[in-house]
């Protein structure tokens, strides 16, 4: 088991992408703290997975969350090894409806959070040689229509990142950032809401299908979190069935 003996943290953990990657992260041997704000589906995802998962029903967006969370997964299992920020909501609107309270929403529980949650760990990633993982969107990269405040928000992950990626290095910490596709709830009822720019998306996808969160994107943020790629760090790596090719 490739996360044996390592303790992560995973935020919105609970469904989609995050349920996902708390399951396989507890397949490889790791033990997860995860946050969500779903009550209900958090305490089923716990009891499912048993002794190796913690739940913690806190948004993180609120002030001080980050040092709860840490100190829960510390107390929980001793350490903070991985840290996957993955939570994260957004609003869709064209730009010129866009408004500040949806360009707040966006920052306040993508970007902000994922740096709180990078200094509150700072320590504990540094005692272990830890990862971090953080979440881009190619809604980003591409300049994606109605996706103003969410690409914006993702945009400032990535800078982030790379400059954390560069300061954090000679701690042994590694910063990386994933950029899926995935057939979560949000990307269906984005299908739903714009039919025909998701078609249009879908159509872009080489290998022609939306990635499954369980198969095709929690193991590309095992081998992020793992030894395998203990070579990597300021890298965004994009599972996306091919659509966006980096150079």
């Amino acid at each position: 088991m490739r996360l044996q003996g390592k303790t992560a943290i995973i935020t919105g953990g609970a469904g989609g992408i995050g349920g996902a990657i708390t399951r396989v992260f507890v397949r490889q041997g790791a033990n997860v703290l995860f946050v969500d704000v779903d009550e209900e589906r958090g305490a089923a995802l716990e009891r499912e997975l048993g002794d190796a998962t913690r739940f913690l029903n806190i948004d993180i967006s609120e002030s001080g969350a980050a040092e709860t969370i840490r100190d829960a997964a510390v107390d929980a299992f001793g350490s903070v090894d991985i840290l996957v920020n993955n939570a994260h909501a957004s609003r869709q609107a064209l730009l010129v409806d866009h408004t500040a309270e949806m360009f707040e929403l966006s920052f306040n529980t993508g970007f902000y959070p994922t740096v709180h949650l990078m200094q509150a760990c700072y320590e504990q990633l540094k005692a272990s040689s830890g990862s971090v993982i953080n979440f881009a969107s190619g809604s980003g990269l591409e300049g994606m229509p109605t996706q103003t405040s969410y690409a914006a928000a993702k945009e400032a992950i990535r800078g982030m990142s790379r400059v954390a990626a560069n300061e954090w290095a000679p701690d042994g910490i590694r910063v990386n950032i994933i950029c899926p596709f995935a057939a979560t709830e949000g990307v269906l009822a984005w299908q739903k809401a714009f039919p025909e720019r998701a078609a249009e998306s879908v159509a872009k996808v080489p290998l022609q299908r939306i990635g499954d969160p369980e198969i095709d994107i929690a193991p590309v943020v095992v081998f992020l979190a793992s030894e395998d790629s203990k070579y990597m760090t300021g890298q965004t790596v994009m599972a996306d069935g091919g659509i966006i090719k980096l150079r």
